[in-house]
């Protein structure tokens, strides 16, 4: 017999000075539940009353923007992030929330450290005959901690009911409620004519049989859509977007080649349109597991042919690719760039590329002599394999550094050659 459900203002009642709160990311936020938890807050500052102090929200990617994220609250309710996001960017700029640098595939261990008895709140589908909710289209870090810290669930009937490890039953849960709040929806990137070179330069290096990862935006995207002809084909990802839905409708993903997880696309978590949601609802064919799973280097190299394709933002002559910053200013984190990339290279057979335009939308080169003052190496020099632009793909791995400086600029943009090669000269690198 399933517990009729609370209300989200019953999570004030586990709430206490110094609590530790655990939030899935994107979409696996409970909306309603924070709500609460923000008014709690508020009317505890209004009368004057010390009841909530030093409340700590743990969460990478938050997509809905709050009062407490601006600081509003006096810190007494204070953001911890993992990953910036286009909400959370500019309050990390402005010092109202804090950002703990970490590979995905580490931050369930960080946010264990970092907290003592916390309670994990997070958005989830309907219960099923037997009492199972499903964490939906988060497993995430958040999958790790079930059955080592208390749950609060928000239950809505938009959320797909998805498989792998990622269900809780009703008995190992501290409270749950009912809301009608849709999932948000991210269209996917329109791409243009660059991202499709870009990915065939990609396409045509991918073998039949590989398991791939890639993640969300407009060359990603491109990718995807170029696999068309590509034959049993694998994915393991953290991240499950659109491009995904058609590889697998169509046939070409299956994933009969892999080693684990065989016959099923594995990810951490999804983040797409409406058609996506419904296309996971009870799809066997897919699985979500915990991050520390799916981007574990260990666990991704023994897929062989595995191929991890990221994006950056530049490279410089050494090969070290800044994924996170702009201009010595934090965009974003590290995520799981790192965590494929070194699993891809430690695969038999594994490619790991890396993706950018040649140059910025102003004209600037991607392709740089040296990383910008401040810049931060995501993906280091030891690790990197390919880098591709739309004028080709610079192979890397074995290379010395003046192989690596010539080949990373026959892929700049013909404009900044010259300028390239006169600086790689003057630095020695020629």
């Amino acid at each position: 017999m399933i517990e009729a459900p609370n209300e989200a203002a019953d999570i004030v009642g586990l709430l206490e000075s110094n609590t530790r709160i655990i939030v899935p990311l994107a979409n696996g936020e409970p909306t309603a539940v924070l709500d609460a938890i923000e008014d709690a807050v508020e009317a505890d500052i209004a009368s004057g009353s010390d009841r909530f102090m030093a409340l700590r929200v743990h969460q990478m990617h938050a997509i809905h923007d709050r009062r407490y994220l601006h600081g509003d609250f006096d810190r007494r309710l204070h953001h911890i992030s993992y990953f910036l996001s286009h909400v959370t960017r500019p309050h990390f700029r402005s010092g109202a929330i804090g950002l703990v640098p970490a590979h995905f595939s580490e931050v369930y261990d960080m946010m264990q450290h970092r907290t003592h008895d916390p309670i994990v709140i997070a958005a989830a589908s309907p219960p099923d005959q037997h009492g199972y909710f499903s964490l939906g289209v988060s497993a995430d870090y958040v999958s790790s901690f079930i059955g080592r810290a208390r749950f609060f669930l928000e239950v809505t009937e938009h959320m797909p009911r998805t498989f792998g490890r990622n269900q809780i039953h009703v008995s190992q849960l501290a409270g749950w409620c009912r809301t009608d709040r849709p999932l948000v929806e991210v269209e996917p990137v329109v791409t243009e004519d660059v991202d499709h070179q870009i990915a065939a330069f990609v396409a045509e290096r991918i073998p039949n049989g590989a398991t791939i990862q890639t993640g969300i935006g407009a060359i990603p995207n491109a990718i995807m859509a170029s696999l068309g002809n590509h034959r049993d084909l694998g994915v393991h990802t953290e991240l499950l977007s659109d491009g995904v839905v058609d590889l697998m409708e169509s046939g070409v993903v299956n994933g009969v080649r892999k080693r684990l997880n065989r016959t099923k696309t594995v990810g951490t978590f999804a983040l797409g349109t409406k058609r996506l949601h419904e296309f996971l609802h009870e799809n066997t064919a897919v699985e979500l597991h915990a991050v520390r799973y799916v981007n574990d280097p260990r666990i991704i190299a023994q897929e062989s042919d595995f191929v991890s394709i990221n994006a950056t933002l530049s490279v410089d002559f050494l090969g070290q690719c800044a994924s996170e910053t702009i201009d010595g200013r934090y965009y974003s984190s590290s995520g799981g760039q790192n965590d494929f990339a070194r699993g891809a290279m430690y695969s038999n057979g594994g490619q790991g590329f890396v993706v950018l335009h040649s140059t910025t939308g102003s004209g600037t080169s991607k392709i740089v002599p040296q990383l910008a003052a401040g810049d931060v190496v995501t993906t280091p020099k030891n690790t990197v394999d390919k880098v591709v632009t739309e004028y080709g793909v610079a192979e890397l791995r074995y290379a010395t550094v003046r192989e690596r400086t010539r080949r990373l600029i026959a892929v700049a943009h013909p404009d900044h050659r010259a300028e390239l090669t006169a600086r790689a000269e003057a630095m020695h690198f020629l």
